[in-house]
């Protein structure tokens, strides 16, 4: 399961596949509040910050960060540093990508660079030439555990017996 973190609603598989079948459609209608939309045939450069969903149909050049959603769609071309939440790209990145919860590529999908994500879904006839680094979701450190030392025992050794 997934979380939405700006509005604390809760974002599942099915709603991530509704977003993937959005992406289908000329128009930004996921179901979900889009932040922003950048349409087909838009050029945009710099760096984009934003929470919540963001779709890219046009290109981009620069860097865009959130804990949101970035849908790429099968006509943008991203050149650009990636950070999201979670990340479904139907189009072209080439740049460093980080998907903190999960990235889904659909076909006709192209990734040129590295990716790091703990959770990678990957279509027949998508494209990727570059890295994947696979890091697990940040887990919580027990300091109640005790510390044992290697390689001493402080049990009496075992004596072989014979009768």
């Amino acid at each position: 399961m997934w979380k939405d973190k700006q509005d604390g609603r809760r974002t599942d598989d099915n709603d991530l596949d509704a977003m993937s079948s959005a992406l289908d459609t000329p128009r930004p209608d996921t179901g979900h509040d889009v932040s922003a939309f950048v349409g087909k045939g838009v050029v945009f450069k710099g760096t984009i910050t934003y929470n919540g969903t963001v779709r890219i149909d046009g290109t981009l050049e620069g860097e865009i960060h959130t804990d949101g959603i970035l849908l790429v769609g099968e006509d943008a071309v991203l050149n650009a540093k990636v950070t999201a939440g979670t990340i479904v790209c139907k189009g072209k990145i080439t740049g460093d990508i980080t998907a903190r919860e999960k990235m889904k590529l659909r076909a006709p999908a192209v990734i040129n660079g590295g990716v790091t994500t703990p959770m990678l879904s990957m279509e027949e006839g998508v494209s990727f030439n570059g890295t994947l680094e696979m890091e697990q979701q940040a887990r919580p450190v027990h300091k109640d555990l005790p510390l044992h030392s290697v390689g001493t025992s402080t049990e009496p050794p075992v004596r072989r017996l014979t009768v």
